[in-house]
């Protein structure tokens, strides 16, 4: 078991396997298609990208301060730069498979430009909230991250300054968060 679970790599493969095959069990009751699959992904980069969102919010940045200057490279080297790597890449794919459910359902037109009704407007409202978001992520936090952590070098007064813009988006984005939440999980849309 440990030889399993100490794997992560191992335990996402058994994972999918373990979805496939429920997948197939249910397939002749279910349906089967690129907007379940979609969906189904979607929700996963979603979990992951604002679970990392969370984790940095409610546990790293605040608890930073604490740490002994000495232990501090073990966050700022080592599981950072290894948990901002899945948050970028989280964050891009939960918007690409998103665009994909709406696109597949018909709908990404009318929701991006806001000329439907209801639903399909409030998922729209989500889908350009998480837009910003992920733009965010990509053309802000994680920039200045890399500032913040010393992994591109740069002036020690554009290092000080990067980590405050970098949680500034960071908190922008946990604002945003919740009713993005809300939008994405009450259009209810095909």
């Amino acid at each position: 078991m440990a030889k399993l679970f100490g794997n992560l790599e191992l335990v996402l493969i058994v994972g999918l396997v373990a979805a496939l095959a429920i997948i197939g069990a249910f397939a002749s009751s279910v349906v089967v298609d690129a907007n379940s699959i979609l969906r189904w992904l979607h929700l996963f980069f979603g979990v992951l990208w604002i679970g990392l969102l969370y984790y940095f919010n409610f546990v790293q940045v605040p608890t930073m301060p604490a740490i002994p200057a000495e232990q501090k490279g073990a966050v700022t080297g080592f599981i950072a730069p290894k948990a901002l790597f899945y948050f970028r890449w989280a964050a891009l794919l939960t918007v690409v498979t998103g665009l994909g459910i709406a696109q597949v359902n018909g709908y990404l037109h009318t929701a991006m430009s806001f000329t439907g009704e209801g639903a399909v407007n409030l998922i729209g409202t989500g889908m350009w909230i998480a837009l910003v978001m992920a733009f965010n992520v990509w053309f802000i936090i994680w920039p200045n991250q890399k500032k913040a952590l010393g992994i591109v070098e740069t002036t020690p007064e554009q290092k000080a300054a990067a980590g405050p813009r970098a949680m500034i988006a960071s908190r922008l984005n946990t604002l945003l968060s919740l009713p993005m939440l809300y939008c994405m999980v009450s259009a209810n849309l095909g």
